[in-house]
């Protein structure tokens, strides 16, 4: 990530954080105060994004993966769908690890 691009989601977040109305001339203006120079271009990008999707939603989507949700297909048949089968995760237990003590082992063996 460049330093302008940081600069501008530093700047984003501050205007977020203080419920100001996230725009282009606003995240140069932090920029410009933080004494960082950033290219023409990036205030305006990042302000058209965030006027599509809140900042809160790109925040705890990081992480994923952006791909789209598999749809169901309705059968062919007519008639009522049925319900989607909920998918049960099973939980695995994770094998316990032996303490050195328990394997006989001590830091004291002589």
């Amino acid at each position: 990530m460049s330093t302008s691009e940081l600069a501008c989601t530093y700047a984003a977040l501050i205007l977020h954080d203080d419920g100001i109305p996230i725009t282009a001339e606003k995240i140069a203006t932090l920029c410009k105060a933080a004494n960082v120079t950033v290219e023409a271009y990036w205030p305006g990008l990042f302000a058209k994004l965030l006027e599509k999707r809140s900042v809160e939603d790109l925040i705890t989507n990081v992480g994923s993966g952006g791909g789209g949700a598999i749809a169901a297909s309705a059968p062919s048949g007519g008639g009522a769908a049925p319900a989607a089968a909920e998918k049960v995760e099973e939980k695995k237990e994770e094998p316990k690890e032996e303490s050195d003590e328990e394997m006989g082992f001590s830091l004291f063996d002589d």
